[in-house]
Parts: structure tokens; C-alpha cells; sequence
């Protein structure tokens, strides 16, 4: 797209605006009639520096609410087995996790057969609110046997990698992970706890991580912001 002087001005000064993080990534941009204002041009000369900017990735628009800085999209690599935390750091953001449950409890039928305990073994449940760059977009919660890592009872975990902690402090190492997507929406209390509207769509993620030995260490369901979370695989016809 070629630009007028006056648009390629409006151009340089959005461009400069979003590299030092004035809109950060998820957030809106203000109305059309208030950034030309502020930038003193035209509206007409405004839509052609924001086009060029939505045609290089830097911007989305939305024919009802206005102008976006797309969201950090997180998502494992293809046939990968990452944490939270690895794939958070390997796109320079900083992983947060905020810890709202953690306890001992009774397992139930379903988890002592999935983690191939006895019935009513002590299970740790360790509820997290995750996040990247203090942005929320995921609600982890996790069950652990607590035979397999009774350090996890007290561990800090308070924006910590649950994986490092594992294999750091409890000597054990996922090495491979069950894990399946299933579509959802988010429900009042979830929509308030990653910042979304009641009815969003989100993706849900169950998993059973094991050991390279084939013990099952942990299982979690992993609730993440529709616009926040890409799961992606490789998959192979068989011979």
C-alpha cells in the first residue's frame, strides 16, 4: 500500500506507539475520531496508515468494535511436549502463575483408575490461574498423587514451573502427555478470572502426563482463552 505523506506520519507514530508496548498485545485501540484527533489527520488519512498496519500483522480490525493489537497466541509446537512455562519463554513472554488451591484430598474413583492408585490414595490438587506478561489465559488445575511427589504439598509453586518442580524437587520427569482438546465457553466465574465475557469460547485440554517408564504422574484439565491458545499435532496416515 502505497502512503501519503500525512498517512505515512500517522504510520510511523502508531508503529512507534505499539514497539514500545503503549497498546500491549489483546487490548483495543482508542475510537477512530480520538486517534486522528491525537494525530492530527484526517480519519481517511487514519484507515489508510491502520490498513497498512493490519496488512503487516501489526493490527486486526473488527467491523463493530474498532481496532485490535492481536493477542499473543500460545501453543505447543507440532508433536512437542512443552510446560506452560517453556512455551511461554521460547516467545520472550513472562510466564505468571497465581496458586488458588493447593491441598491434600481424597482421590476419586475416576482419578485413582486413571493414575493406577488404590482407591481414596492421597492426591495433591494444586488450582493455578496462569498467565503471560501478567495477562491471564489459562486456569490449570492439577491432580498429583501424593505418594509419587509428597514434596508438592508444601513446594512454592507461586509463578513456578509445575514440570521443573517435578523433576527438580520430586525426581520425576514428564515425558510424554495424553492430551486431548475439547471446545467450551466460559461460565461466570471462569470469564472473570481470565478477563472475558460470560459465554466466550475457550478451549479445554485434558491430559495424564507420564513418566518415561509409563507411570502416570499427574492429570490436569487446562481451561484457556479461545483467542490465547493453539493446539496443533502432526499427524500420520498409517502404512
Amino acid at each position: 500500500m502505497t502512503l501519503t505523506m500525512a498517512s505515512g506520519r500517522a504510520y510511523e507514530q502508531l508503529t512507534q506507539e505499539l514497539d514500545v508496548g503503549l497498546f500491549p498485545a489483546g487490548t483495543r485501540l482508542p475510537g477512530e475520531r480520538e486517534l486522528a484527533g491525537r494525530l492530527g489527520v484526517s480519519r481517511v488519512t487514519l484507515r489508510a496508515a491502520l490498513s497498512a498496519l493490519e496488512g503487516e500483522g501489526r493490527l486486526v480490525r473488527s467491523a463493530q468494535r474498532g481496532w485490535f493489537v492481536p493477542a499473543n497466541v500460545l501453543g505447543e509446537p507440532p508433536s512437542t511436549l512443552q510446560s506452560f512455562t517453556e512455551m511461554a519463554r521460547s516467545r520472550g513472554l513472562r510466564p505468571t502463575a497465581h496458586v488458588m488451591r493447593q491441598e491434600v484430598r481424597t482421590a476419586s474413583l475416576d482419578e485413582a483408575e486413571r493414575l493406577h492408585i488404590a482407591p481414596a490414595s492421597s492426591v495433591i490438587q494444586i488450582d493455578r490461574l496462569r498467565g503471560m506478561d501478567g495477562t491471564p489465559v489459562c486456569f490449570d488445575v492439577v491432580v498429583v498423587p501424593e505418594q509419587r511427589a509428597p514434596e508438592l504439598v508444601d513446594a512454592p509453586l507461586e509463578d513456578a514451573s509445575l514440570y521443573e518442580t517435578l523433576r527438580e524437587r520430586c525426581g520425576a520427569t514428564i515425558y510424554r502427555s495424553a492430551y486431548s482438546v475439547t471446545a467450551s465457553t466460559a461460565d461466570a466465574t471462569l470469564a472473570k478470572l481470565l478477563k472475558t465475557t460470560i459465554g466466550a469460547a475457550i478451549l479445554v485440554g485434558e491430559e495424564v502426563g507420564y513418566t518415561a517408564e509409563g507411570v502416570p504422574v499427574l492429570i490436569g484439565v487446562n481451561k484457556y482463552r479461545g483467542d490465547a491458545y493453539r493446539f496443533q499435532a502432526d499427524l500420520f496416515r498409517r502404512a
